[in-house]
Protein backbone atom coordinates (compact mmCIF):
# COMPACT_ATOMS: atom_id res chain seq x y z
CA UNK A 1 0.00 0.00 0.00
CA UNK A 2 1.43 3.06 -0.53
CA UNK A 3 1.94 6.34 1.47
CA UNK A 4 -1.85 8.20 2.70
CA UNK A 5 -3.78 5.43 1.84
CA UNK A 6 -5.95 2.97 4.61
CA UNK A 7 -7.15 -0.17 3.96
CA UNK A 8 -11.02 -0.43 3.52
CA UNK A 9 -11.66 3.41 2.57
CA UNK A 10 -13.70 3.73 -1.16
CA UNK A 11 -14.61 6.30 -2.87
CA UNK A 12 -18.22 7.69 -1.58
CA UNK A 13 -20.07 6.25 -4.84
CA UNK A 14 -22.18 8.86 -7.38
CA UNK A 15 -19.28 11.63 -8.08
CA UNK A 16 -18.57 12.16 -4.07
CA UNK A 17 -21.73 13.82 -3.52
CA UNK A 18 -21.59 12.83 0.11
CA UNK A 19 -24.72 13.33 2.68
CA UNK A 20 -27.30 11.40 2.64
CA UNK A 21 -27.00 10.76 -1.40
CA UNK A 22 -24.42 8.27 -1.70
CA UNK A 23 -24.56 5.89 -4.75
CA UNK A 24 -26.91 9.02 -6.43
CA UNK A 25 -26.58 11.22 -9.92
CA UNK A 26 -25.96 14.38 -9.43
CA UNK A 27 -29.57 15.23 -10.78
CA UNK A 28 -30.95 12.18 -8.36
CA UNK A 29 -29.51 14.25 -5.35
CA UNK A 30 -30.56 17.56 -6.45
CA UNK A 31 -34.45 16.49 -7.07
CA UNK A 32 -34.19 14.49 -3.44
CA UNK A 33 -33.62 18.09 -2.43
CA UNK A 34 -35.89 19.59 -4.18
CA UNK A 35 -38.76 17.53 -2.46
CA UNK A 36 -37.56 18.16 0.90
CA UNK A 37 -37.39 21.59 0.27
CA UNK A 38 -41.10 21.10 -0.86
CA UNK A 39 -41.94 18.85 2.43
CA UNK A 40 -40.56 21.50 4.29
CA UNK A 41 -42.90 24.28 2.82
CA UNK A 42 -45.81 21.91 2.93
CA UNK A 43 -45.13 21.65 6.31
CA UNK A 44 -44.71 25.05 7.25
CA UNK A 45 -48.26 25.73 5.42
CA UNK A 46 -49.90 23.02 7.06
CA UNK A 47 -48.89 24.16 10.28
CA UNK A 48 -50.56 27.93 9.17
CA UNK A 49 -53.30 25.99 8.27
CA UNK A 50 -54.04 24.43 11.45
CA UNK A 51 -54.29 27.90 12.86
CA UNK A 52 -57.06 28.70 10.55
CA UNK A 53 -60.52 29.14 11.55
CA UNK A 54 -63.78 29.08 9.33
CA UNK A 55 -67.91 29.67 10.74
CA UNK A 56 -70.75 28.86 8.69
CA UNK A 57 -74.05 29.07 9.34
CA UNK A 58 -77.65 26.93 8.47
CA UNK A 59 -81.01 27.62 8.29
CA UNK A 60 -80.30 31.65 7.63
CA UNK A 61 -78.50 31.77 10.98
CA UNK A 62 -80.42 29.72 13.28
CA UNK A 63 -77.22 27.38 13.58
CA UNK A 64 -73.21 28.55 13.50
CA UNK A 65 -70.74 26.06 13.30
CA UNK A 66 -66.84 26.73 13.78
CA UNK A 67 -64.23 24.51 13.05
CA UNK A 68 -60.29 25.26 12.71
CA UNK A 69 -57.94 23.94 10.36
CA UNK A 70 -57.77 20.44 11.86
CA UNK A 71 -60.96 20.13 11.18
CA UNK A 72 -62.28 20.28 14.77
CA UNK A 73 -65.44 22.00 15.76
CA UNK A 74 -65.04 24.79 17.81
CA UNK A 75 -68.21 25.86 18.60
CA UNK A 76 -71.82 25.21 17.48
CA UNK A 77 -73.86 28.21 18.43
CA UNK A 78 -78.26 27.57 17.97
CA UNK A 79 -80.75 30.18 18.30
CA UNK A 80 -83.11 29.31 21.19
CA UNK A 81 -85.96 30.36 18.26
CA UNK A 82 -85.18 26.95 16.21
CA UNK A 83 -85.03 24.44 19.70
CA UNK A 84 -88.49 23.10 19.02
CA UNK A 85 -89.30 20.11 21.45
CA UNK A 86 -91.57 18.66 18.79
CA UNK A 87 -89.77 18.66 15.92
CA UNK A 88 -85.80 17.58 16.91
CA UNK A 89 -84.99 16.48 13.58
CA UNK A 90 -84.86 19.73 11.98
CA UNK A 91 -82.49 21.25 14.54
CA UNK A 92 -80.16 17.93 13.86
CA UNK A 93 -80.29 18.58 10.58
CA UNK A 94 -79.24 22.13 10.85
CA UNK A 95 -76.15 21.08 12.71
CA UNK A 96 -75.55 18.54 10.17
CA UNK A 97 -75.63 21.07 6.81
CA UNK A 98 -73.53 23.86 8.84
CA UNK A 99 -70.93 21.23 9.95
CA UNK A 100 -70.42 19.59 7.10
CA UNK A 101 -70.63 23.08 5.14
CA UNK A 102 -67.72 24.31 7.16
CA UNK A 103 -65.78 21.32 6.72
CA UNK A 104 -66.12 21.81 3.34
CA UNK A 105 -64.67 25.10 3.27
CA UNK A 106 -61.97 24.20 5.25
CA UNK A 107 -60.77 21.33 3.01
CA UNK A 108 -61.46 23.68 -0.06
CA UNK A 109 -58.82 26.29 1.88
CA UNK A 110 -56.40 23.38 2.91
CA UNK A 111 -55.71 22.47 -1.20
CA UNK A 112 -55.50 25.81 -2.34
CA UNK A 113 -52.60 26.92 0.43
CA UNK A 114 -51.13 23.14 -0.73
CA UNK A 115 -51.84 23.78 -4.22
CA UNK A 116 -49.39 26.72 -4.40
CA UNK A 117 -46.76 25.11 -3.01
CA UNK A 118 -46.77 21.44 -4.88
CA UNK A 119 -47.31 23.72 -8.06
CA UNK A 120 -50.63 21.39 -8.54
CA UNK A 121 -49.08 18.24 -8.52
CA UNK A 122 -52.01 15.55 -6.94
CA UNK A 123 -49.69 15.09 -3.52
CA UNK A 124 -51.43 13.04 -0.33
CA UNK A 125 -51.12 15.37 2.66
Amino acid sequence: MGKGMKAGKKKPAGGGSGGNFKGMNNQQAEQIRQLQAMQAQMDAVQADLEQKEVETTAGGGAVAVKVNGKKEVLSVKIDPEVMDKDDPEMLQDLIVVAVNEALRQMEEISQAEMEKVTGGLNLPF
